[in-house]
């Protein structure tokens, strides 16, 4: 089939390459350059362990100390408070103790084994030297702090994450760069990282070329239906014949899912990030401050440090102080890391996460055109769920029963 595939991402580079992989003639169409959006940008992390929602019991209260704390993990724009008002209701609504077992077990299936369904794209491309399997440790500064996610540790434990709690020597000896701060860990050794989010998924862009792909530089605004068949899909720059679609054009797709019948309540969390060149300390894995709620991880291009949640929309312009908080907390992290830096070793970014309220992406048919699959929608997990999210999409192309249950990501669900 001729199967056109929206979306230059992690999740639209693995799509486009699964479907090569089984004969179609693939066309892939992004405006930018390939892995230049929340991939780029990303902590690395390809962690099964991340099958914890967003979204859990008793965060409410703690949402009124996060927006006013200037290290706080969450920052509303007010201007844009009344239009995200809905999703935050919807967020809060989807954190109740029956629907997040549920969620755990739905992002599961798509997590499981993150690291090794990279492995046929990766060794495919030669890009085995990108990835690392150091395991994941997340650090507490407090028992207080730890406790508060028991219910966290024991959703990824009932799905079958394996785990080991390290406190005091421990713990340091696991991390020797880690501040004595920090009294309590969890080291979860099955999870890996790249080392660099972008040369890896452009890496495997290239190697889909290669192999008789197609990247067509375009922004798609729409789709040519006949009856509920599809013909084209539509850019700027002209239509592209198809016989199927997918779209996985990240915090773009809501537009084009709404043309198709399904108003799905798609927002973007926008993250940031600092790197450091050459820093004097670097984690030995990549390593989540659960008090903090960033990411730090030692990449090729030196230390970064990822994370945070801004509501602001696609269009305000960034907030680099949170990227220089970023900083702040990764030298209380890191005692070793220095006091103060030159403005040469240290880039900044921001980007924008495609969110569902329920942390659930939207995988599956869209309501006018069997012939157009949805692959968006992932949130924090769109590099970890890139890979296995692909192989659905081929499964879905082929019309074969996906290999991981899929009820939960529909479009439609309420």
């Amino acid at each position: 089939m001729k199967v056109v595939v929206i979306g230059g991402g992690a999740v639209g580079v693995a799509s486009a390459s699964f479907a090569l992989r089984e004969g179609h003639e693939v066309t892939l169409i992004e405006p930018g350059e390939i892995a230049e959006g929340a991939t780029f940008g990303n902590a690395g992390c390809l962690n099964a362990s991340s099958v914890v929602p967003m979204s859990m019991p008793g965060n409410l209260p703690k949402v009124p100390g996060w927006l006013v704390d200037p290290l706080g993990p969450l920052s509303i724009r007010w201007g844009y408070a009344p239009k995200i008002a809905p999703w935050i209701y919807r967020f809060l609504k989807a954190g109740s103790r029956d629907r997040v077992e549920a969620q755990a077990k739905a992002l599961a299936g798509l997590l499981r084994d993150s690291y090794g369904s990279y492995q046929p794209l990766v060794k495919n491309a030669g890009a085995e030297g990108l990835l690392r399997r150091q395991g994941h440790l997340v650090v507490y500064r407090s028992k207080k702090d730890f406790d508060g996610d028991a219910l966290g540790w024991r959703l990824r434990r009932d799905n079958g994450v394996a785990f080991d709690v390290l406190t005091s020597d421990a713990l340091w000896q696991q991390e020797p760069s880690l501040s004595h701060d920090y009294g309590i860990g969890v080291f979860v050794p099955d999870n890996g990282h790249t080392v660099n989010p972008n040369r890896l998924v452009s890496t495997l862009a290239d190697a889909f070329v290669r192999d008789g792909g197609t990247i067509k530089r375009a922004r798609a605004i729409g789709f040519d239906l006949e009856g509920d068949r599809l013909q084209a899909v539509r850019t700027a720059d002209g239509c592209v014949e198809a016989d199927r679609a997918v779209v996985a054009a990240g915090a773009w797709s809501k537009p084009l899912a709404k043309e198709l019948g399904d108003d799905v309540p798609l927002d973007t969390e926008r993250g940031y990030h600092i790197v450091i060149k050459d820093p004097e300390v670097g984690p030995r894995s990549s390593i989540l401050d659960a008090t903090g709620k960033f990411v730090a991880t030692s990449m090729e291009m030196g230390l970064r440090l990822a994370g945070t949640v801004e509501f602001a929309g696609l269009d305000a312009e960034p907030d680099w102080r949170r990227a220089r908080m970023l900083l702040t907390l990764g030298q209380r992290l890191f005692p070793g890391l220095r006091r103060a830096y030159p403005e040469e070793r240290l880039t900044q970014w921001m980007g924008f996460r495609p969110s569902m309220p329920d942390s659930l992406p939207v995988i599956g048919r869209a309501s006018r055109s069997p012939d157009v699959i949805y692959a968006f929608g992932h949130g924090h997990i769109g590099l970890a769920s890139g890979a296995r999210t692909g192989e659905v999409v081929a499964d879905l192309l082929a019309d074969r029963t996906p290999s991981i249950p899929i009820e939960a990501f529909a479009p439609t669900r309420a």
